[in-house]
């Protein structure tokens, strides 16, 4: 009988060891632990992991003789330590560094899509849960006040989810992974599709991409194939809120990674949307939110001697077109005075290390 080629069965033992890895790593999350039992003089080993409603379930694994058994409970617990090591990391950064940590809420579903693979898919958390981990970028502390938040926002790049060939796992499954109350939020456009999902508390967690043309599209519900099943909803301005997005970690737990926008381009973001916000309830809030947030970062921008990006990405919008140049004004016309006075010495500096001259808002 012919031998099967060394490469080949090389090769198979790889596929064997990094799938093993898979699914133990799926099997056996870090928030469980391993537990001896013995049964009849012999010892095995149980996992047990925390079912959410304040007890435990057990999964039996196998007899503590067997050598790849003993060898995987080994690892596990070298992980688990650097789990606690970042943990205790997160804690420190939190307490006595001033960077944020996002509500419980935000952070267990934000954990829940990076796992599903958002991030991975070019996800882009937005809106004021990025705005929190601008503290850690940007080495600031930042304004309680403007930090609360009551939603998730998540955008993806039209193109991006058609192109991309792979998907989120069904989106509300990953929510109610979270808080089983989740449903999906029926579509203003009377549309199945939808785009956001809210639970019984009133959280929502909404899905946004770029618009591919006329406002006409902003009423309609745009199909993402990369979004399992959530549509997401198409807003102007967004391609350059999203473009080139930077990593960063969320402070939960033992850190999640994420991707967020450029702080610059945040704030310069933040001034165009306030100035397309009514001028009455809800909308009034957001409006005034929207405004202080860019304030902070055009401090924190000139402080931090980050101005030249803010300058550059100003450029860029201003150029745009005379829509992006009108926001822009509207926008800044509702900063304080003070506010007004950091970005016009951002800009100013900001137009001298780049080298290019540039236009006030005011």
């Amino acid at each position: 009988m012919k031998q099967i080629d060394l490469m080949y069965q090389t090769m198979l033992a790889e596929l064997g060891q990094r799938s093993l890895d898979a699914a133990w790593n799926a099997d056996y999350p870090p928030d469980g632990r391993f537990t001896p039992v013995t049964v009849k003089q012999r010892k095995y080993w149980y996992f047990d992991q925390p079912d959410g409603k304040g007890g435990r379930t057990r999964r039996y694994v196998g007899p503590a003789d067997d050598p790849e058994i003993s060898k995987r409970v080994e690892e596990f617990q070298v992980q688990k330590d650097d789990l606690r090591a970042r943990r205790r990391m997160v804690t420190t950064l939190t307490r006595e560094g001033g960077m944020i940590s996002p509500d419980k809420m935000s952070g267990d579903i934000i954990e829940a899509l990076a796992t599903g693979g958002l991030f991975r898919l070019r996800g882009v958390l937005i809106g004021t849960v990025a705005f929190q981990t601008y503290a850690g970028i940007l080495s600031v502390r930042l304004p309680g006040p403007l930090l609360m938040t009551g939603d998730a926002d998540i955008a993806q790049d039209f193109a991006v989810s058609h192109e991309v060939d792979d998907s989120l796992p069904p989106i509300l499954e990953l929510l109610r992974s979270v808080d089983p109350t989740f449903s999906p939020v029926p579509h203003r456009s009377g549309q199945a599709a939808s785009s956001s999902f809210r639970n019984k508390d009133g959280y929502k967690v909404e899905f946004l991409t770029s618009n591919r043309g006329s406002d006409d599209y902003t009423d309609q519900p745009a199909r993402m194939p990369a979004l399992g099943g959530a549509s997401a909803d198409p807003l102007r301005f967004l391609d350059f809120l999203i473009r080139d997005p930077i990593r960063t970690v969320l402070l939960h737990k033992s850190g999640i990674p994420v991707t967020v926008p450029d702080p610059s381009r945040y704030a310069v973001h933040k001034l165009i949307v306030a100035s397309r916000r009514h001028n009455d309830g809800m909308s009034a809030v957001k409006r005034d939110k929207d405004v202080k947030q860019a304030g902070v970062l055009f401090e924190a921008l000139l402080q931090t001697r980050r101005s030249s990006d803010l300058a550059l990405v100003y450029i860029e919008a201003w150029h745009r077109g005379d829509a992006w140049k009108e926001g822009i004004r509207t926008g800044a016309a509702m900063l304080t005075d003070a506010a007004k006075d950091r970005l016009a010495d951002c800009l100013r500096t900001g137009s001298k290390e780049i080298g290019e001259e540039l236009i006030l808002p005011f």
